[in-house]
Order: C-alpha cells, then sequence, then structure tokens
C-alpha cells in the first residue's frame, strides 16, 4: 500500500510545477543549499532571481507545515545548516524586500520569514543597488 506524500500533495496544490512536485521536500531543501551557496560565491543574479530563491525558501517553510514527522526529521538539520550559513552571509533588515506592502498582505516578519528580509553582504553591484533601493541603504 501506498501512501500519499503530503509534501507532494501540497507543491501540486499550490500549482508548482512537475519538476517540483517530483523532487519533494528533498529538493526543495536542496534548492535552499544550492542558493546559499550561490550568495556564498558572491550572489551575481539580479532582484527577480534572488527574490524567487526567496520564494523558494517561503515555499519549503510551507511545505514543513505538512510534513511528517519523518520528513521533517530527515531534512531539518540540513535546513538548520544552510539557514545559519544564510543568515551569516546577509545582513537582516527592518524592510521586506518585496516591499512592506507585500509583506503586510502575506503576513512576512523580518522574525518569522528573516529570508524576505535577508541583503546578502556579497552580490552583484546592481543587485546590492536594486535591495538598497527597497531598504533605504544600508
Amino acid at each position: 500500500m501506498s501512501t500519499i506524500d503530503p509534501v507532494r500533495a501540497y507543491l501540486h496544490e499550490t500549482g508548482c510545477g512537475d519538476h517540483v512536485i517530483r523532487k519533494g521536500l528533498p529538493g526543495l531543501v536542496e534548492s535552499w543549499e544550492k542558493t546559499v551557496q550561490a550568495v556564498e560565491a558572491g550572489y551575481q543574479q539580479g532582484l527577480d532571481d534572488y527574490l524567487n530563491d526567496l520564494d523558494a525558501r517561503q515555499l519549503l517553510a510551507e511545505a514543513l507545515t505538512v510534513a511528517t514527522d519523518e520528513q521533517r526529521e530527515e531534512v531539518e538539520e540540513r535546513i538548520q545548516q544552510a539557514d545559519e550559513a544564510m543568515q551569516n552571509l546577509t545582513t537582516i533588515t527592518d524592510i521586506c524586500l518585496w516591499g512592506d506592502e507585500v509583506a503586510a498582505e502575506e503576513g512576512w516578519t523580518a522574525k518569522q520569514n528573516w529570508w524576505y528580509f535577508a541583503r546578502p553582504q556579497k552580490a552583484n553591484p546592481d543587485l546590492l543597488a536594486e535591495i538598497d533601493e527597497v531598504v533605504g541603504g544600508l
């Protein structure tokens, strides 16, 4: 008897692409780890790509709320390590990179959804300039 994977079901319900659904929770974790590695190397893409990568972290947080205890236990250490690394590679701002209006609509806070408030310390100058426009410079 096969059981339905609650994470894959959630990803399907939220309209994620087949490749995201197929990879499930481990794929979401791997994607976040790759984002952290890109930030560590000096993020070279633009603001749209960065926000997309942060959205993937939000999707991971949401997926964890429907995951089984076993699924969470399998990935929690990896997520914790990636999150700690990302926090060390960024400066947390008071302003959401999507803007305060979106943060208010979504209920995002710098404490709960810190990734949306994380300005990379090393990145291409254009990205940093775009972020500084949003957050008012640091």
